[in-house]
């Protein structure tokens, strides 16, 4: 059961970019240089002697910055980004203009591949996000196996973007208290043309995971970067949300230059070198990934154990145009192994019943502060034609869901790809 719209329409993504302007790329390249002329850079291209359009960009993605820095990087060339359908909001027309290609996260969509073919025959560049969300923790987040396809079916250069220094300078818990840190990017052409015709999809698969390994904790501690702003772990608990001490969940807050649970009271200091250390007793995890990525383990774990479940009541806005969010009200969402997202709720008289089954989410879009609703967590739960961005009742749950959502996928994949 769809939701009752007073207008049904939704916005057409299933359409063919324009090609970029010549004057828009000095456009975007004069801005972006503005936008980053107070910041301390450096951009650094390897293995691309030579190296013209049209080939793949793919980048990994910490915040706003990476577009400023590709635009940097690849002027004067022609680039049409894919962009998720939030960015077009109030703006259509603007990111229509320069050649963005539309978008819902998360979802099956062919006519966003007949679009990628088309920008590469046209000989331009196309560049995407494939972990398609803001990096959570620094870490290589989620990349999925179609990559690998599409790079087989386009038969052009892959070249990967990989920022530094834009998780430490903006995180995406914590994305208005900026702090002082240097930026470097390098775009390494890491597949030819020729390997992209010749390798199997497994083989690019696995270039493009080792191309993609990056941390930036490990890269602030290397490099001596020292981030000396106070507040430096302030929302940090909302990615580091159970406690290795007692391991309560959802309890952990945040303060200045430390973290704690409020469940048993232990707290742990965030050190201007990235190293965490508890003010008391054992430190459990001095790197802040291992604490990410045992918190993944614990939820991994619950899953093989049959306990994992999620219900709550969630304050639902969707967005089936670009110009505004539909306020839905109260609804119930609810995730597990068997069914995946069930999101139930009544608007204009009619039930509505949204439904998306484990091998239809391959990861989840969370937002920790997003700008365009209200300042509080949320998680997007798309279909093909909508975009639903639900507010929990519970509080510090969607880095979980996250967790849980991937997790559950690649259990259905994986027994998919044995069969």
């Amino acid at each position: 059961m769809d939701v009752n719209y007073k207008n049904p329409k939704r916005y057409k993504t299933a359409k063919y970019p324009i090609r970029q302007p010549w004057y828009l790329t000095w456009l975007i390249w004069i801005l972006s240089k503005m936008m980053l002329a107070e910041k301390k850079k450096k951009i650094e291209k390897i293995g691309m002697e030579g190296l013209k359009p049209p080939y793949l960009l793919l980048s990994n993605h910490m915040s706003f910055i990476d577009f400023e820095l590709v635009a940097l990087a690849t002027h004067p060339k022609k680039v049409n980004n894919v962009v998720n359908i939030d960015g077009y909001y109030r703006r259509p027309w603007l990111l229509t203009w320069i050649g963005a290609i539309c978008t819902r996260k998360f979802t099956t969509d062919f006519h966003l591949v007949k679009s990628i073919r088309k920008v590469l025959k046209r000989g331009d560049i196309l560049c995407m996000y494939p972990e398609a969300r803001y990096s959570p923790c620094g870490i290589t987040s989620f990349l999925p196996d179609s990559l690998g396809k599409l790079i087989k079916m386009n038969k052009v250069p892959v070249v990967v973007a990989i920022h530094h220094g834009n998780h430490l300078h903006s995180p995406v818990w914590n994305v208005k208290k900026k702090r002082k840190v240097p930026l470097r990017t390098t775009f390494t052409q890491i597949i030819t043309a020729e390997e992209a015709a010749t390798l199997s999809v497994d083989a690019l698969n696995a270039r493009l995971q080792a191309a993609f390994e990056y941390d930036e904790y490990r890269y602030q501690k290397e490099n001596g970067i020292l981030i000396t702003e106070p507040y430096r772990a302030e929302g940090l608990h909302k990615v580091l949300y159970q406690c290795p001490r007692c391991l309560t969940e959802s309890k952990m807050a945040s303060e200045g230059a430390e973290i704690f649970c409020t469940a048993c009271g232990k707290r742990w200091t965030l050190g201007e070198d990235g190293t965490l250390s508890a003010n008391e007793g054992e430190t459990e995890f001095s790197h802040v990934p291992d604490w990410f990525r045992w918190e993944r383990e614990q939820v991994r774990a619950e899953i093989a154990r049959g306990e994992y479940s999620f219900t709550d009541e969630v304050d639902v806005h969707s967005m089936p145009r670009c110009w505004n969010f539909e306020p839905l009200g109260k609804a119930t969402l609810t995730h597990d192994v068997k069914h995946g997202f069930v999101l139930t709720g009544h608007y204009r008289g009619q039930d509505y019943r949204i439904e998306r089954a484990p091998l239809q989410t391959n990861s989840l879009h969370v937002e920790y502060d997003f700008p365009h609703i209200k300042p509080f967590d949320c998680v997007d739960i798309s279909t093909e034609n909508d975009s639903f961005y639900c507010y929990p009742t519970k509080e510090n749950v969607v880095t979980k869901l996250a967790f849980a959502t991937e997790i559950v996928y690649q259990m259905h994949y994986s027994r998919i790809r044995k069969k």
